[in-house]
This record gives C-alpha cells, sequence and structure tokens, in this order.
C-alpha cells in the first residue's frame, strides 16, 4: 500500500511537471495554429538566465519573474523575426523553422553556459513529506509544482473564454485575413501569442529544473513527453493538456514503479498511438462541426 501511494504521488507531480510543458504548446497553438518544437529550448534559455541570477545572490522570487520576462520577450522576438516571414505560407515551414531554432538554441547555450551540469536550486524544500514516522512520496516542491500548474491552467481557460483578448487572438489564429477586416490587429495577436507560450514555458523550465540539475539538454525529454500529453488532452484544451499530463504522469509512474523504467518510453508511445488511432483531436478536445 505504501508503494502504491508513494507511486501514484510521484506520478502526479510527474503529471503535473508533463502538463506544464503542455500547456505551453496548447497556448501556442490556440494563438497561432504551430506546434512550436523549440519550446523545450526556449524554457532551457530562460531556466539558464534564471540561473545566472541565483548565482548571483537574487532572490529566487525575482530570478522566476525575471525569467518569465526574458521568455516573454524571446517568444515575442522569435515570432517577429522568424516565424513572421513565413506566416501565410506551407505550415510545414514554421514547423522545420522551430525545429531549426531548436537546435540554434542548443548550441548557442552550450557555448554560453558550457556543457556541464550545475544545481537548480528550488524554493521550498524538496524533501519528502513525513507523517509521523512514516514518509510519503511528495515533497513541498512538488505540491508547489501542482498549485502552479493549476493556476496557469485556470487563467489560460480564463483568457480564452471569458477575455475579448482571448477571443481576437483565437480569431487571429484561425482566419487572420477575416480577423483583420474585422478590425483584429493579427499580427499583434500572434505576437503575443508566442510571447505568452514562452513565458509559460519558462514557468515549465522551472518547475522541472527546481532542485535538480541542469544542462543544456535537461528539457529534452520533455519535448516528447510534453508533446504526447498535450495531443493526448487535445491541442486545443488547456483543461485536457492538464489531464493528459496527469494521465501520462500516473501511467509512466506506475510502469516504473511495478515494471521496470525501461519501459516507459514504449509505453507513452503506445499511448500516444492508441489516442491517435481511437481520437486524434485528443481526448479533451471540442468536436469540429462542419456543414456539408
Amino acid at each position: 500500500m505504501q508503494q502504491f501511494l508513494d507511486t501514484t504521488l510521484g506520478g502526479l507531480v510527474l503529471g503535473a511537471v508533463y502538463a506544464a510543458f503542455a500547456l505551453a504548446l496548447c497556448l501556442i497553438w490556440r494563438s497561432t495554429r504551430i506546434v512550436n518544437f523549440a519550446q523545450a529550448a526556449m524554457a532551457m534559455v530562460t531556466t539558464y538566465i534564471a540561473l545566472s541570477l541565483l548565482n548571483a545572490d537574487v532572490p529566487y522570487w525575482l530570478a522566476f519573474l525575471a525569467a518569465l520576462a526574458a521568455g516573454f520577450g524571446l517568444g515575442a522576438v522569435i515570432e517577429r523575426v522568424i516565424i513572421r516571414p513565413v506566416e501565410g505560407k506551407a505550415e510545414l515551414n514554421a514547423v522545420i523553422l522551430t525545429l531549426g531554432l531548436f537546435m540554434v538554441l542548443h548550441g548557442l547555450t552550450a557555448i554560453t553556459f558550457g556543457v556541464q551540469h550545475r544545481g537548480f536550486p528550488a524554493p521550498v524544500s524538496t524533501n519528502a513529506i513525513s507523517v509521523g514516522d512514516t514518509s510519503i512520496g511528495i515533497t513541498p516542491f512538488g505540491i508547489l509544482t501542482i498549485v502552479v500548474v493549476a493556476l496557469v491552467m485556470a487563467g489560460l481557460v480564463v483568457l480564452f473564454r471569458f477575455t475579448d483578448l482571448g477571443l481576437r487572438m483565437r480569431a487571429a489564429a484561425f482566419n487572420g485575413e477575416v480577423s483583420r477586416l474585422l478590425g483584429v490587429r493579427v499580427g499583434r495577436m500572434l505576437t503575443l501569442g508566442w510571447a505568452l507560450a514562452a513565458a509559460v514555458g519558462a514557468v515549465a523550465g522551472m518547475l522541472i529544473a527546481g532542485g535538480d540539475l541542469v544542462n543544456p539538454a535537461f528539457m529534452d525529454p520533455f519535448v516528447i513527453y510534453g508533446f504526447i500529453a498535450a495531443v493526448l488532452g487535445g491541442l486545443d484544451s488547456p483543461l485536457g493538456s492538464v489531464i493528459g499530463g496527469l494521465i501520462l504522469g500516473l501511467s509512466l509512474s506506475y510502469v516504473t514503479g511495478y515494471v521496470g523504467e525501461h519501459l516507459a518510453p514504449l509505453v507513452a508511445l503506445g499511448i500516444l498511438m492508441v489516442v491517435l488511432l481511437v481520437r486524434p483531436s485528443g481526448l479533451f478536445s471540442a468536436a469540429a462541426a462542419r456543414r456539408v
């Protein structure tokens, strides 16, 4: 029973981490209709910026805000300078650009900060919580991770469902020409979508790095697992991204705890294939209606 509890709690925390990254992918998809494969590398860059500030004795939460600001600015610059020139062209062009950007950011970070592993502090304890004489499989930092992911998800739901800004962002992503005719400043909405997605990615990077070692490749596994979580829940659904992340985290935690860690990638791939076969748009995506 203790192993099951520890495995479940560990899976919830792991799922929250996947959900944080999936939310960044969801945000950029909803606001620009682009799958950004450079999301992990962008988050890695902002994490290194925060680490540099922390090494200079800047308080953690100030470094956290600086990482968010850096992510916001980085996302806006990338959209304006790299993505904007291929706007309106074949969708594959933007995808290829994000893959190239992934490699460029990796190389620049390795040159600037080095490739060695560095410790990244956490704002709260990373030791397991004890109840009496028993330690349970969750830490204060794990609880903080779950709370932060829930707040980010709630913020995205409010943004896209209940605000005029969110409506304009979605309209610009779905049909730029019609949106322009209706007075929507499409260029600004697309830039804002990239900036907000990069800021959410910075949050994910800080949560993933907390209490662990970082190097330029530390975010790479989350390109795969975060994408699977987003597809599982639905790229168009913030709630689905979180639930997809939790489902994936729990599944991989149970497989690792009871079968073996070596099977985790295979199980993740199996989950992705089943979802794509049964419901390609994701478990929680809105059904698309088409009049014929």
